[in-house]
């Protein structure tokens, strides 16, 4: 069984930047991925661009060049895999840890290909594997999806997009532009005010002059083969239907945090316990990075505040070795 000081679980941007101050300190780690180099950013749509300047994403203050000031998806995906491969980070791609159990001074890390025993584990698995389910009848139907990619895919189809962030507000104003009848369900009296700046005015005049049709104080009661039936302050609405982007937002993975021991606050906020001065959990030895520390409160951390997790975490362990 192979033995290190740090076992990191997840690949993205904190995870990767976490194997970087590992490695430069001279701790023996591990980076273990479910999936390929940056999951979440691989599954982000394809045109996607970022709000924080391409500044701002750098990790370990490798410069991040990108053609505008913020940077697309694909330059993201091209930075970080770059970091990766030339730096020689020890990665384990495809990947998916099972359980982690720790025994008096080690953790030991069972994936789906191996074992692993580490002094230390950092968990840095984001929030984007999970939908927040609407739990309505014909959620789980083939025409639903809680991802969205391509908008080529719904040209010419009557498209439903729930949601009023920046995901489902840029997948309503793609699918519109490649021609199709998209209709947006929003459950608040507005678009949300925290969709890119530059997106915003776009998606309130589409919906002004009736290019884009929206429903306000709106959620969705049913979806069926043909319809989607909405309840509004007025009545309830069908709405004939193709395909439904529930766009509804994503949350870490709880049970997994539990099934470690992490204790998480009763309100409906989820939030992890944690040393803020060192990122350890009530478990000792276990740490937090990047987003998972916000709970349910998934837009209070980001890539450019959250890159500092990495050296202290990494500090906080060469600390405990003296």
């Amino acid at each position: 069984m192979q033995e290190f000081d740090v076992a990191i679980i997840g690949g993205g941007p904190i995870g990767i930047a976490c194997g970087l101050e590992a490695k430069k300190q001279g701790l023996s780690y591990i980076i273990i991925e479910k999936g390929p180099i940056v999951n979440s950013l691989f599954n982000y749509p394809v045109n996607m661009q970022f709000f924080s300047s391409s500044e701002k994403l750098e990790i370990d203050e490798i410069p991040f060049i990108s053609k505008e000031a913020k940077p697309k998806r694909s330059e993201a995906l091209e930075y970080y895999r770059r970091i990766v491969t030339s730096n020689q980070l020890n990665i384990h791609l495809f990947e998916t840890v099972l359980n982690v159990e720790k025994k008096g001074d080690f953790f030991f890390v069972e994936s789906n290909k191996d074992r692993y025993r580490a002094k230390n584990v950092v968990v840095a698995t984001g929030f984007y594997d999970l939908p927040n389910k609407m739990n309505v009848p014909g959620e789980d139907s083939p025409k639903v999806s809680h991802y969205y990619n391509d908008p080529h895919f719904y040209a010419g189809q009557k498209v439903a997009v729930i949601g009023a962030s920046n995901s489902a507000i840029d997948a309503a104003l793609e699918c519109w532009r490649k021609g199709a009848q998209v209709t947006l369900i929003i459950r608040g009296p507005e678009v949300g005010q925290r969709v890119k700046y530059w997106v915003r005015p776009d998606i309130i005049n589409r919906i002004e002059e009736g290019s884009i049709k929206a429903y306000y104080h709106a959620t969705v009661k049913e979806i069926t083969p043909n319809d989607i039936i909405i309840n509004t302050p007025d009545r309830d609405v069908s709405l004939d239907n193709d395909f439904v982007l529930a766009l509804t937002g994503y949350m870490p993975n709880f049970e997994f945090l539990e099934k470690l021991g992490i204790a998480l606050s009763e309100d409906e906020k989820r939030l992890p316990t944690y040393d803020p001065e060192t990122m350890e959990t009530n478990i000792p030895g276990l740490f937090l990075a990047g987003v998972i520390c916000g709970g349910m409160e998934t837009h209070k951390w980001f890539i450019e505040n959250s890159r500092i997790h990495a050296p202290i975490i990494m500090q906080g362990i060469l600390q405990k070795r003296k």
